[in-house]
């Protein structure tokens, strides 16, 4: 059996996998629903910092919670760490995040809506608007980047398929948000050139 190898590419000293340039996604929200905020068996990583601007968030999105939810906040915090030892908000019966809220059957992010609603100015961890690209930080600081596959997001790839949409693109806002403009501009040209040599 032939193990493929997935090229490594460099960009102002982050490291992506290619799969970030050559694969396609778009989210389908009217196939999956949001699926991917209640499936799963730990939270979505967060960084100290976004724990603390979502305990500021807390008074402005509590309504939007269930009550299962706010109890859980109320034991264990917005976020415990994970058998890895990683920081994941919360969840509820060891699947929903604890800010998932609903409009008939479809999951919404109770962070990402009170921020549209103009009621706090913090959106949703980092690692949600990246998915799926799950970013890792090695011990001596190396930030990489990986396209990450989970079979609830089919209808997505078939989607970014259709629309001919590279995981790179359709996450141009959250990858800006991180990593800056300069460094967004740059990706694209490396996957320009990278797309040539392919081809």
């Amino acid at each position: 059996m032939v193990t493929k190898v997935t090229p490594i590419i460099e960009v102002g000293g982050v490291l992506l996998s290619s799969e970030i340039i050559t694969e396609c996604f778009c989210c389908d929200y009217e196939k999956c629903k949001g699926i991917c905020c209640v499936e799963g068996d730990a939270g979505a990583p967060v960084t100290l910092d976004e724990i603390g601007q979502i305990e500021e968030c807390l008074d402005a999105v509590w309504p939007d919670l269930s009550a299962s939810a706010q109890a859980v906040i109320d034991r264990q915090g917005v976020a415990y760490a994970d058998r890895d030892g990683d920081m994941v908000t919360s969840i509820v019966r060891g699947r929903d995040c604890v800010f998932t809220c609903y409009d008939g059957d479809n999951c919404l992010c109770a962070l990402e809506r009170a921020c549209r609603g103009g009621r706090t100015r913090f959106a949703k961890p980092i690692s949600c608007a990246l998915y799926p690209i799950r970013e890792k930080v090695f011990d001596n600081g190396t930030v990489a980047l990986n396209y990450h596959r989970w079979d609830v997001c089919h209808d997505a790839v078939e989607k970014g398929k259709a629309l001919g949409l590279p995981v790179y693109q359709f996450l141009r806002e959250p990858l800006i948000r991180r990593f800056g403009e300069a460094w967004y501009a740059e990706l694209c040209e490396v996957a320009r050139l990278f797309s040539g040599l392919a081809g």
